[in-house]
């Protein structure tokens, strides 16, 4: 039989410290009847339900459908830093979209950082925000460069940057950017308390409830997969991954995972900040209140590419890593979160494509959706009710061109690896021969019946197949040991072991197969 993946995870429960710890909800029901509204929002995470609340506040009837719970999706998996500080952003900008492009990504991104801030007052909600200096640093010397450039660009654009060689941290970096007036919170409670508010104001907000068609017209029609049908003006795609592929926005973005580790610590050893790094595939630091003279030691990292494999080793990477830097750890939790990277940096927030005139989508954050989906619902709010729009709605404006000589090698990167994985996946052997490879607890690709089936053992034995094509575009699923999960390394959908969709964009599960033990 062959083996689980790699080292076992690390120690801590295998949840979100998020979802463990918000103030239990009451439950939304599902959508079981037709109904009409001036604005659909498809998606249930901080940019559908700050559009939501966007709109609501703007005198705008609105529905949120959400396929899981609310708050649930990739936002109960974040790490939750609220800044405008994205790594090494503004010296990309300030050469691909000039200085002015960099001055409008800061300044609608600090905005967002105020209104998350003044939202929170507003609704009266306790989500530990705290304010923090956000920071990006390198260890390397020779990388210092990097980060002196970043640090002028970012000023020059307007925030309140400076480049620093002392942090909080408990080692040395060899140089970094430092921001102000940044934040940090509790994402699930803070939307909790959004959406609450939403219902209380006359929205309507309806989990379990997967949206599979959409219509385009004046007005839309959105239909769920029980065959309920919303009718409504104005349609936003808020789902991480747009759900409907009509804009072929799914050539734009890559998919990515990273792992996250959460360590109760001492007080004293806080770093006082929100840190990032892009060496050692990325390391994000932060920390969250834990009780009296404690802290939550919050760590990300270990970038990946969903389905490819691994998963139990790099835990153990950055568990080995967490550990060194932070000794006096008691590691408490683990997740994964997943996000997905436009071809030219600038998420795409506007118009679904270039015929939209009542469709809408916001996706694309890359790896900083709580600053950009608060920005979305401001800007998508803004666009449905036909006020001024602010002064950087061309920059995130999905209908953008996209095939500039600067961004094609991101482009052609990325088409390249989806390319390699729905032709190549195809033409290598199987991951084992027969079932009978398969140990409790493991799934493998196995070809029978002239097709490939991905097989589950179940830790009793028995056995559960379904189909590995990916119910998306095709790409062949891969088994993720560490979680459990089948995922699409071309676009990222995620299923369980029963083939039930965990992620979009796929809509549809895994079809069932038959296998015999051999």
């Amino acid at each position: 039989m062959s083996r689980p993946e790699g080292p076992a995870a690390p120690p801590g429960r295998p949840e979100s410290f998020w979802m463990a710890t918000a103030s239990p909800a009451a439950p939304y029901p599902p959508l079981t009847t037709d109904i009409e509204v001036e604005v659909a929002v498809i998606g249930g995470g901080i940019a559908g339900l700050s559009t939501a609340w966007e709109l609501i506040d703007a005198g705008r009837s609105v529905a949120v459908l959400e396929a899981d719970r609310l708050a649930a999706g990739v936002t109960g998996y974040t790490t939750a830093k609220v800044s405008a500080l994205h790594t090494l952003v503004y010296d990309r900008l300030r050469r691909t979209r000039g200085a002015e492009g960099a001055r409008l990504y800061a300044r609608s991104q600090q905005e967002a950082v105020e209104r998350v801030v003044a939202v929170a007052s507003s609704v009266g909600v306790d989500c530990d925000l705290e304010r923090r200096p956000a920071f990006t640093y390198v260890t390397d010397p020779g990388e210092r460069e990097t980060v002196r450039a970043e640090a002028e660009a970012a000023r020059e654009a307007g925030l309140a940057a400076s480049y620093v060689e002392e942090t909080g941290l408990p080692f040395a970096v060899a140089g970094a950017v430092r921001v102000e007036d940044q934040a940090q919170f509790h994402p699930r409670t803070y939307l909790l308390a959004l959406a609450e508010d939403v219902r209380k104001r006359g929205g309507s907000l309806y989990e379990h409830t997967r949206v599979t068609g959409l219509t385009e017209g004046a007005p839309c029609r959105v239909t769920t997969e029980n065959g309920c049908v919303v009718t409504a003006g104005d349609v936003v795609v808020a789902t991480h991954y747009p759900v409907f592929d009509r804009a072929l926005l799914f050539t734009r973005l890559s998919p990515r995972r990273e792992l996250v580790l959460a360590a109760e610590i001492p007080a004293r050893d806080d770093p006082d900040g929100m840190y990032i790094t892009p060496e050692d595939r990325t390391r994000s630091v932060r920390t969250a209140p834990y009780g009296p003279d404690r802290r939550l030691l919050i760590v990300t990292g270990e970038t990946f590419t969903p389905g490819a494999g691994d998963v139990g080793r790099r835990y153990a990477a950055l568990a080995d890593w967490t550990r060194a830097h932070f000794p006096a750890g008691r590691m408490l939790y683990h997740w994964a979160a997943q996000d997905n990277d436009s071809t030219d940096t600038v998420p795409l927030v506007g118009p679904f494509h270039p015929g939209a005139r009542h469709t809408y989508v916001a996706t694309g954050f890359g790896g900083w959706g709580m600053s950009g989906g608060a920005m979305a619902g401001r800007l998508l709010t803004d666009l449905i009710c036909g006020r001024n729009s602010p002064s950087w709605t061309h920059l995130y404006d999905p209908r953008r061109l996209w095939s500039t000589v600067r961004e094609a090698p991101a482009f052609l990167k990325h088409q390249a690896a989806v390319g390699r994985h729905f032709l190549g996946d195809r033409l290598r052997p199987t991951h084992v021969d027969s079932v009978a490879e398969i140990a409790p607890g493991t799934g493998a690709l196995v070809r029978t019946g002239g097709e490939k089936c991905a097989v589950y053992r179940h830790d009793d034995g028995t056995l559960r197949a379904v189909s590995a094509r990916c119910t998306h575009l095709g790409c062949l699923v891969a088994f993720n040991a560490a979680e459990r999960t089948w995922e699409c390394p071309c676009h990222g959908s995620r299923f369980d072991t029963d083939g039930t969709v965990l992620q979009g964009p796929a809509i549809r599960p895994l079809g069932e197969r038959a296998v015999e033990e051999r």
